[in-house]
């Protein structure tokens, strides 16, 4: 089902202007060597299919998903763009929070004990890991063509992209 390439509604496969906005549609479509089940992917103006576009999303974390949630109108890119923004961003938040929490231990805090490098700097090193796995996993997904839900950040992502 193709999308407008500017605002993003449905159109129909033969349309050339969008019913929505008006703009002039191309709707072309490529059918990708390893697609689900053979498929014809949409393709964007920029030229880049559905799951090419879901995966780059996620390729720099939150800030390639701001960037793909600014350019891209397509439903599944929106989505992935806006999970990749709020997941990435929210714990690339954490990790810098308790990095500075455990960096000032040192500088400011009560004498340095073993464990409080042993406690904070395990927090961090999960925090890190759940990125990663994350990360791959999305990444992933993204480019099989699924809507793979993070389960905090995919409730965020259905207030913030109005579903």
């Amino acid at each position: 089902m193709p999308h407008c390439s500017r605002c993003g509604a449905v159109v129909a496969d033969v349309a050339a202007f969008c019913s929505s906005c008006g703009s002039a549609q191309q709707a072309p479509t490529v059918a990708p060597a390893g697609g689900p089940q053979g498929a014809a992917m949409p393709v964007a103006s920029s030229g880049l299919a559905e799951n090419v576009a879901g995966l780059l999303c996620y390729v720099l974390g939150w800030i390639t998903g701001l960037i793909f949630l600014l350019i891209d109108k397509r439903p599944f890119v929106r989505f992935h763009a806006a999970q990749s923004l709020v997941t990435f961003g929210i714990l690339n938040i954490l990790s810098t929070a308790v990095g500075i929490f455990f960096g000032s231990r040192f500088l400011w805090g009560p004498p340095f004990r073993w464990g409080d490098f042993g406690a904070w700097g395990t927090v961090h090193s999960l925090i890190d890991l759940v990125t990663f796995v994350l990360w791959i996993v999305s990444m992933i997904k993204a480019y099989q063509h699924e809507l793979f839900r993070i389960p905090i950040a995919a409730d965020i992502v259905d207030e913030f992209i109005g579903k």
